[in-house]
């Protein structure tokens, strides 16, 4: 893993080194998520892809930052690191709340021309303008473990320590208020991009209708891909997963290929 020197290192953890020229993938985690949940992922994607795995303030390494309580911020922040570097062909994956935040950059990227965007795959969330009104961030602390510990997103050992709930409470509360207070623009262009949605088949926060509903955010070729399981389908469907990931990204790199003439 590259050494934090400077915003980019601080802000994207490159656990495998990537073949000169590889593309980027730009990896998003899930509230209270961080980067190292998908080192498996990126060491199965290695070194054909350059996963980028986003680490968010107020955890592991960052915990003495301040967490971001609002998503746009987040989104800010992460975009502007992301374009501080040549950016090149880029895909942006993200999981639950990551799936938005690649969704906001995703604009971002099309809007500046800022990168040359191949593709979003998002994962374990309902389209962006599918609201929903949601209060967990409101909740006192065992109300939010008892919402992550329903979702099964995060290992039971460390749901009773109670030194690590300490640390990764208030970063849990601040994901839990931006994505719950995110609102998505009224009336927003769709995507050119193409956009893959990854979703578990008994995933409690996802109807299959609330997944379908991300083909209305992009004028692009969209796929919906499902999985035995729920919120978190993707702990024991990592083969599965990245096989999809792979071939959402195969997808992606020939529909952006020039023809020829």
């Amino acid at each position: 893993m590259s050494a934090a020197s400077g915003p980019y290192d601080t802000w994207f953890r490159r656990y495998e080194p990537a073949s000169p020229g590889a593309m980027k993938l730009v990896v998003l985690p899930h509230a209270g998520g961080s980067a190292p949940y998908f080192l498996p992922l990126a060491r199965a994607l290695a070194p054909e892809l350059d996963v980028l795995c986003v680490q968010y303030p107020g955890r592991l390494d960052r915990y003495r930052e301040p967490a971001v309580t609002e998503l746009r911020d987040l989104v800010d922040q992460v975009y502007r690191v992301l374009v501080s570097a040549p950016v090149g062909p880029v895909v942006l994956f993200g999981h639950s709340m990551g799936a938005v935040v690649a969704y906001e950059i995703a604009r971002r990227l099309e809007e500046s021309g800022g990168g040359r965007l191949l593709g979003v795959i998002a994962s374990g969330r309902r389209a962006p303008h599918r609201h929903r009104e949601e209060t967990v961030h409101l909740r006192d602390d065992d109300g939010i473990i008892a919402e992550i510990r329903g979702l099964s997103g995060t290992d039971a050992g460390a749901l009773a320590d109670e030194d690590l709930l300490r640390m990764a409470l208030p970063a849990l509360r601040a994901d839990y208020r931006a994505v719950e207070t995110y609102r998505a623009t009224p009336g927003a262009a769709p995507l050119s991009a193409p956009v893959t949605v990854l979703t578990g088949e008994s995933d409690p926060r996802v109807s299959p209708d609330d997944a379908r509903a991300w083909e209305e955010v992009t004028s692009g070729t969209f796929r919906l891909r499902s999985f035995p399981g729920g919120h978190f389908y993707l702990n024991d469907r990592q083969a599965e997963v990245t096989a999809a990931i792979r071939e959402s990204v195969d997808a992606f790199r020939s529909a952006a290929a020039p023809t020829s003439p």
